[in-house]
Formats: C-alpha cells, sequence, structure tokens
C-alpha cells in the first residue's frame, strides 16, 4: 500500500502530522468450495479476502471513507493444497485490493 501512494503521487509518508490518514485490518479470509463435481467433491476453491478501511482527508474530509469493505478473491484447483498456492492468491489478491482502495481515495486528484 504504501509502494503504491508514494510511487504514483508526490505525497510523502509521515509518521505524524500528515493530511492523509488510511488504517484498517483484514476481517475476512474464507475458503468456499465451487464447481462440485459428479464424485460430491468441489474441483475449484475460491479464496476471499476482505479487508475494512477507514481513510480520513484532513484537508477535504467530504472524501473521508469510514469503515469500508474491499474484498477480492481468487480460484484454485481443489486438488492442490492451500499452503501451496496460498502466497500467490494473496499477492495477487492485495494487489486488487490496493488498486481499489487507491482509487478511491486519491486517484481522483
Amino acid at each position: 500500500m504504501r509502494d503504491s501512494y508514494t510511487k504514483q503521487t508526490r505525497l510523502q509518508l509521515l509518521k505524524k502530522g500528515g493530511d492523509l490518514h488510511l488504517e484498517g485490518e483484514i476481517v475476512g479470509y474464507q475458503l468456499t468450495p465451487l464447481a462440485i463435481s459428479a464424485d460430491s467433491y468441489a474441483s475449484q476453491t475460491k479464496l476471499t479476502l476482505t479487508i475494512r478501511v477507514r481513510f480520513t482527508n484532513d484537508k477535504n474530509p467530504e472524501e473521508d471513507i469510514d469503515n469500508k469493505t474491499y474484498s477480492a478473491f481468487q480460484t484454485f484447483d481443489s486438488s492442490k493444497l492451500l499452503t501451496s498456492v496460498q502466497d500467490a492468491l494473496v499477492k495477487q489478491m492485495i494487489s486488487d485490493i490496493v488498486d481499489n482502495i487507491y482509487n478511491d481515495t486519491v486517484a481522483r486528484w
């Protein structure tokens, strides 16, 4: 998230006193079976990541975002263990969520 803001804008990261404040937490991490095959087993599994975000803009309070959730998902073959695909899936989901948060907060400038 920090990289997106510092590389794509002229914003600087500060420990205190900034005009924009962004915080959030992971509120969901869920596996869902998909594409049930003839033998009643799922052939695909969907991994969903959900993050709740709060954004405060001290210069333009009308742009504040309070407790908005962002989700992304990836599917994988159920014959694979989650541990073997999790890192790549989570990396892609985080990238998707960061893009959405970035667009909702500063991309409209």
